[in-house]
């Protein structure tokens, strides 16, 4: 082995010895979990097609409560009807805040409604309940527009005459009709380009960033830098 070689490798386990990769301390007041490897975490562990398989049976090895790694950061996991009722209900104030995404902190600089935190979330909170009653919210406008929606999409269903359909496209452009409605005082026909283009680049944004690899590969990222 070269210098240079030697060189590289004592520089790349001094940034992972930095980063904490080895120090036990990290898994101080963290629930029990599997124990992660330096830079992918655990996920080695997941069926990544199906990720809550994994999620079933580390809650029936480690219990309703624990822990995984994906990549850099530490996730608790809770599972369980009564286990999930108690932190989002019985202590909703404590499970208020969102989580820190690098990908949606560069795209939306921490602004919004979905992916903002802390004050600026509360904020914008406020103010999107605000606009949305001026909108109808709560208000029988939104009922009347939801039952027109209903009669389209029970007419777009009785044209399949009873073959096979792919439910969840057709429920999900209702749905987009509805918000769009209300915004811009208008639906769009389930067939429309433009319509379809739209809520088709919404749902494969949702499912790319919902992939563990690209949180991985997100936090890794992070990491390095």
């Amino acid at each position: 082995m070269g210098l240079l070689e030697a060189l590289l490798i004592v520089a790349f386990l001094s940034i992972l010895k930095t980063a904490g990769f080895w120090n036990n301390d990290r898994r101080q007041n963290f629930p029990p979990g599997p124990r992660p490897l330096p830079i992918i975490g655990n996920l080695l562990l997941f069926d990544l097609k199906r990720p809550y398989r994994t999620y079933l049976e580390l809650s029936k090895k480690y219990g309703p409560v624990f822990s995984v790694q994906m990549g850099h950061r530490k996730v608790v996991v809770i599972s369980g009807y009564e286990t999930v009722k108690e932190a989002l209900v019985n202590q909703a104030d404590a499970f208020a805040e969102r989580p820190k995404i690098p990908i949606f902190e560069d795209l939306t600089k921490g602004n919004g409604v979905v992916f903002a935190h802390g004050e600026n979330w509360k904020v914008m909170r406020r103010f999107t309940l605000t606009a949305l009653r001026d909108f109808g919210m709560g208000k029988k406008a939104i009922e009347d527009r939801i039952v027109e929606e209903y009669g389209h999409l029970a007419e777009s269903i009785a044209s399949q005459e009873g073959n096979p359909i792919d439910a969840s496209k057709i429920i999900n452009a209702a749905v987009a009709n509805i918000i769009v409605s209300i915004l811009l005082g208008k639906r769009f026909d389930y067939k429309d380009p433009r319509f379809v283009r739209l809520v088709t680049m919404t749902n494969e944004n949702m499912r790319l960033a919902g992939k563990p690899l690209v949180t991985v590969m997100i936090h890794c990222s992070t990491a390095c830098q």
